[in-house]
């Protein structure tokens, strides 16, 4: 069995040797150091040549966002952060995946009980992601857009607020997500029927996550709130901890935000998402981008089913081509795209299908 050889970054000795022993139970992981900080890294990097680094992202001296993006510059590797589950340490891991971060997990308040089983489960599994993929995030990696009127944006050609009522866009996507629905939100025109989204985060992020997609879009982009009606030009993001269910209210779509159990592990959860607009009168697009596992793809044959038109991402501009793969293998893709064109693609079928 070839391991995948990973070096563990972080200012604290009771930190690195949690994530030490914690990832040790892991056969197919060998931890070949750890470093106390970024000067300290980049001479084990050179070294000890990790195939996955864990960057903490406080640290002394330099932090982890700065040492980031001298790394991505002079010797890019794959690097999943450690980001603390508050509102800054959210607001620096994203700015990090803008600078080609790999992935994150978000660090627990204690370092002890289920939460911490858990944290290793998904580092594990992020480490071995990262390890197969990253030549591909490498190539994927490009800077953060912070026009509301980027070049390449599709023109606009729907305009009937009543037409738009009769859409729903449902997108989900996981890891490689944050850039894909960035390189979407930032194309898409100012009149389109609502889109809701559930991406794979942890609470406090989804929040920043949309601020910063409004930030970058002519649509409006917020994190989904208990009861809302949803509003044809406004993009309703599932917050981190919350499952997005969508019920019909009158002609009105209404959020419902729940705490259930988790789904694939995850909670927002895709399929819970996509099950909840099963019976809508709505006409539906379904889409899934890049991400690990399987979440959406039952829930897409389900929306097939019963009439819906289904949209993937293509291998090639995946990041991760876990979430697209199997809702393709279960037959419930009606269209797959490189990212490019599913802009252009969303507000073709919602003229279509607004105009039905």
């Amino acid at each position: 069995m070839i391991k995948s050889k990973v070096l563990i970054v972080d200012d604290s000795a009771i930190v690195r040797k949690k994530f030490s022993d914690g990832l040790k139970q892991f056969s197919d992981i060998e931890i070949v150091g750890t470093a106390v900080d970024a000067y300290d890294a980049r001479d084990k990097i050179i070294n000890l040549k990790p195939d996955v680094v864990t960057l903490d992202i406080m640290m002394p001296r330099m932090d982890g966002l700065t040492f980031l993006g001298k790394l991505m510059k002079h010797f890019p590797l794959p690097v999943i952060m450690v980001s603390g589950a508050t509102m800054e340490g959210g607001d620096i891991t994203l700015k990090c995946l803008e600078e080609g971060a790999f992935d994150f997990v978000a660090k627990p308040s204690a370092l002890s009980g289920s939460d911490v089983d858990s944290l290793f489960k998904e580092l594990h599994e992020k480490i071995l992601c990262a390890k197969s993929s990253w030549k591909k995030k490498k190539n994927l990696i490009t800077h953060k857009t912070t026009s509301k009127t980027p070049e390449g944006g599709v023109k606009s050609i729907l305009s009937n607020d009543v037409e738009l009522n009769k859409v729903l866009i449902a997108i989900a996507s996981s890891t490689g997500g944050t850039d894909a629905l960035t390189k979407i939100f930032t194309r898409l025109p100012d009149k389109m029927p609502p889109i809701i989204v559930t991406q794979h985060m942890p609470p406090n992020f989804t929040a920043l996550f949309a601020k910063r997609l409004n930030g970058c879009s002519s649509l409006t982009i917020k994190e989904a709130e208990e009861g809302e009606i949803l509003k044809n030009s406004h993009v309703y993001i599932a917050p981190g901890g919350s499952h997005l269910k969508i019920k019909e209210s009158g002609s009105s779509l209404r959020v419902v935000l729940g705490d259930e159990e988790k789904v694939h592990h995850q909670r927002p959860a895709a399929d819970v998402m996509f099950n909840s607009i099963l019976s809508s009168s709505k006409k539906i697009l379904g889409v899934v981008l890049t991400g690990m596992g399987a979440d959406g793809a039952r829930g897409l044959l389900e929306l097939k089913e019963k009439g819906s038109y289904n949209i993937s991402q293509d291998e090639n501009s995946c990041v991760v081509y876990g979430m697209p793969k199997e809702a393709v293998k279960l037959n419930a893709i009606d269209e797959v795209l490189p990212l490019s064109s599913i802009p252009e693609k969303l507000v073709s079928l919602s003229a279509k299908l607004a105009k039905r």
